[in-house]
């Protein structure tokens, strides 16, 4: 029987191409999203990572329709970019409740179903400047950089019962977002990676799958970097 793997935020983006990739993997995979439609070909939840009872309501759904999500991508994510001098504290809570509060309201949640498994990952998807920093990212980095803490934290309490969890680390990717760089800003990007350019979301969504699968089972606490060397060493 294939395992459930549950990946929030998972319509578009990063999220999409780690969905995917766990589905071709042979995981049977639910995405969830807060607005706009649900992708085609997979099982779909509204969650809302800012809202507890939007996480609950959204697991008791998945577990009574489908089981329980025994691999668990905490994908979903938010930025609100701006100088710190101009930075307002609704700027910057409402990044660390969703990207920060709101991995932990899903691990908090999904680790109920783990501890009755006995087994599960917990996959969180920090971010290259997490370490580094990033100029207009005090918020944004702040809460990618407290995810680490957290998939530590939680690989020291439940690691036990046979579940891991682990902070995957992307660099600069092809997304939407960055696509609305102009040609000079990107050039720039590229040219502070040692590799050269900016990594596409199968490269990160090809490394989720390969802490999801069974090969790395005694991978944990870790932080592993998609970055094209960019972060090195931290």
């Amino acid at each position: 029987m294939s395992s459930i793997a549950l990946v929030t935020g998972g319509n578009r983006g990063i999220g999409l191409a780690i969905a995917q990739s766990l589905a071709h993997a042979g995981h049977d995979v639910v995405v969830t999203y807060r607005s706009g439609s649900a992708p085609a070909g997979f099982k779909a939840v509204v969650m809302d990572v800012t809202d507890t009872a939007s996480v609950d309501k959204a697991f008791d759904e998945i577990e009574s329709q489908w089981g329980i999500p025994e691999i668990i991508v905490a994908n979903a994510g938010i930025t609100k970019d701006g100088l710190v001098m101009r930075m307002s504290d609704e700027d910057f809570q409402s990044v660390i409740d969703a990207n920060l509060t709101g991995a932990f309201r899903v691990a908090r949640r999904a680790t109920k179903g783990l501890l009755k498994l006995k087994k599960g990952r917990l996959i969180f998807v920090g971010s290259v400047v997490g370490a580094l920093g990033s100029a207009g990212q005090v918020n944004y980095s702040s809460s990618k950089s407290g995810l680490v803490g957290m998939a530590r934290s939680f690989a020291r309490e439940i690691g036990s019962r046979g579940i891991t969890a682990n902070v995957i680390a992307p660099g600069f990717v092809e997304t939407d977002m960055t696509s609305t760089l102009d040609e000079k800003r990107r050039d720039e990007i590229a040219g502070s990676i040692p590799l050269g350019r900016f990594c596409s979301a199968q490269e990160i969504a090809d490394v989720v799958s390969f802490i999801a699968s069974p090969q790395a089972s005694y991978i944990s606490g870790a932080l592993i970097p998609v970055d094209g060397g960019l972060g090195m060493g931290h």
